[in-house]
């Protein structure tokens, strides 16, 4: 079988309250890792703006934009002059009072390939989405590009298994994860290496389980009352990462990765042959036990 082989980047870089200079740090990046050989560059989730959940401030919602808007034309542009596949998270507004925490997919040819909207939304201490962003009504779909099926979750749509198979059983090769994550300073001395190992061990199983390569891109650097933990990583599709960045500075990671490899896994370890689709029906419902 004759190889696909692509170069997957991931950009991990600090936000500050300039938009501007975060968006051209992120073309810089970009640029960077296309002149590299990266085919896919991929940015973390609200990459163009620092992370404004922290605290529930109505004066916020002016950083939201439109989908096509000003930063994805930014990055349509950079796309086409570097022939490179964009992901990237962004804060949207849809109309006026609804918003959402989305991501973009971006054809090399500048092109708009795909729009995906956060399904979970979480509400814990500092991380106050619930105030600023509507569930995602899109479903969980991937979307077909010059580098293959990119299938797209955000931040806290990691943690659930069924969100990763769902996009996957769509036709998604690589998992796309735009991240923002962190620790608490009260927490990370006693939690924060298992905090840490339970993000990373959570998505090398998605990766796993259903045979696909997968990209977190996570934030660095400290806002306010979080400390973002970077780590940013590739995995193939038997969960082995390819590549890492820090915990405390900005990078840019890269990995060589064949798509073959995925039907290779898939044929050796045929979990979406044995799936039990007749006994999963339990799977709709809140509990059982009721």
């Amino acid at each position: 079988m004759s190889s696909k082989k692509i170069t997957i980047a991931a950009v991990q870089q600090i936000c500050t309250t300039e938009v501007e200079n975060n968006v051209q740090n992120a073309i810089v990046q970009i640029e960077h890792a296309a002149a590299q050989g990266a085919n896919l560059v991929c940015l973390q989730e609200l990459f163009a703006n620092r992370y404004f959940c922290q605290s529930e401030d109505h004066e916020q919602f002016a950083l939201a934009e439109s989908i096509p808007g000003p930063t994805t034309d930014k990055l349509s542009q950079v796309a086409r002059e570097r022939n490179v596949v964009i992901v990237a998270g962004l804060f949207e507004r849809r109309a006026p009072g609804l918003f959402h925490n989305s991501a973009v997919v971006i054809e090399s040819d500048g092109g708009l390939a795909g729009l995906y909207r956060k399904m979970h939304i979480p509400d814990d201490p500092y991380f106050y989405e619930k105030f600023y962003f509507t569930p995602g009504d899109l479903g969980f779909a991937s979307f077909s590009t010059s580098v293959g099926q990119i299938g797209i979750c955000i931040c806290w749509d990691q943690w659930f298994p069924e969100a990763a198979r769902l996009t996957t059983l769509s036709g998604a090769e690589i998992l796309v994860y735009p991240t923002a994550i962190g620790w608490q300073a009260p927490e990370k001395d006693e939690w924060g290496a298992s905090q840490t190992n339970a993000w990373q061990t959570m998505m090398r199983s998605h990766a796993i389980a259903n045979g696909v390569y997968l990209v977190a891109s996570n934030r660095v650097g400290v806002e306010d009352h979080i400390e973002f933990w970077g780590n940013s990583f590739v995995a193939d599709p038997y969960g082995n990462i390819l590549v890492t960045a820090s915990d405390e500075k900005p990078e840019t990671i890269m990995a060589d990765c064949d798509l073959v490899t995925i039907e290779t896994a898939r044929t050796h370890w045929p979990f979406l042959r044995d799936r039990r689709i007749d006994a999963y029906s339990g799977l709709t419902k809140r509990w059982l036990n009721e």
